[in-house]
């Protein structure tokens, strides 16, 4: 399991089907909200990690 850079959900990437490469680095996401975020901004989570206003709290799930 790995963490959702955007809201933090764990994702069995085995199984995850939503995926982005950035820095040499694969994330995996548990929605395509989640997906579309970060490919707007890849820098800001892949260096930030988890955002604390993010996830379920956006209505993007």
């Amino acid at each position: 399991m790995v963490k959702d850079p955007v809201c933090g959900m764990d994702v069995d990437e085995k199984k995850a089907s939503l995926k982005a490469e950035h820095g040499g680095k694969t994330f995996y996401f548990c929605s395509p909200g989640c997906k579309r975020s970060f490919d707007r901004e890849p820098a800001k989570y892949a260096q930030a990690g988890p955002q604390p206003a993010g996830g379920m709290a956006t209505g993007h799930h």
